[in-house]
């Protein structure tokens, strides 16, 4: 069998599983392209290879400014950070204390030895910012697309940059080795499966020329049994697991 690498040689192996071209398999070109978009989107939200992390970097206009908020991809799924936007203990301020411990302490520190009093020192200006400054609050919503970002944004200059940390979506017509994944391939000929058996399980009893018998609600049932077999199997072989909440 050929690896598949694109959108239609995945659904013609989907097919061939399930018995095409030896068996007709009644299920609209339309009905497969929702099976696999759906099985796309199972995918993307729950498996660890359905998204990757990314950073992105967002210049800032006046627009952004009068609405307190800017839009995103819409294969953005989740943003997990962003990094601060200037603050007093950067190193690109040069009356800061990292950038004055890094200019008089860390380059004489490293020759004598040890670096536990500048991790130290680090480490009590993290404490001190995280007490008087805080993280900048964000809100996002992946079905709006939109960054709200609670904070005065007058006090951020036009032109200048917002970086995020993100989790973006694997384009599986960039990245063609999606297509090949053997979860996804074995989900999708599922659906299919689950959709032919809710098509022809109208006919139940129904018997054609030869004595052939429909028998929809079989291959419906079986489907079902397949399809809660591969989402167990996603949960607990393919998932992340779900991150601890404080507050």
């Amino acid at each position: 069998m050929a690896i598949p690498t694109t959108r239609q040689q995945f659904i013609d192996t989907c097919l061939r599983k399930l018995g095409a071209p030896v068996i007709d398999i009644n299920v609209d070109n339309d009905q497969v392209d929702d099976r696999v978009d759906e099985a796309l989107q199972y995918f993307r939200d729950y498996h660890y290879d359905g998204t990757e992390k990314t950073f992105i970097k967002h210049i800032i206009t006046a627009e952004d400014k009068a609405n307190g908020y800017f839009t995103v991809d819409e294969d953005i799924t989740g943003i997990i950070n962003i990094f601060p936007l200037g603050d007093g203990t950067s190193t690109s301020n040069m009356f800061s204390m990292t950038y004055q411990i890094s200019l008089n302490d860390l380059a004489w520190n490293t020759s004598s030895g040890s670096l536990t009093h500048y991790y130290l020192a680090k480490q009590h200006i993290a404490h001190m910012q995280e007490l008087m400054a805080g993280q900048v609050p964000f809100r996002f919503n992946r079905h709006r697309d939109r960054i709200h970002v609670d904070m005065d944004w007058s006090s951020v200059a036009t032109g200048s940059y917002i970086v995020l940390e993100a989790y973006q979506t694997v384009d599986p017509t960039v990245y063609t080795d999606v297509w090949s994944d053997r979860w996804l391939l074995r989900y999708t000929t599922a659906l299919i499966k689950q959709q032919w058996g809710e098509n022809i399980s109208k006919f139940e009893g129904v018997q054609m020329p030869g004595g052939i018998t429909f028998n929809g609600r079989q291959i419906l049932d079986d489907a079902n049994g397949d399809i809660e077999k591969l989402e167990s199997e996603m949960m607990d072989s393919f998932s992340l697991p779900v991150h601890d909440m404080m507050g």
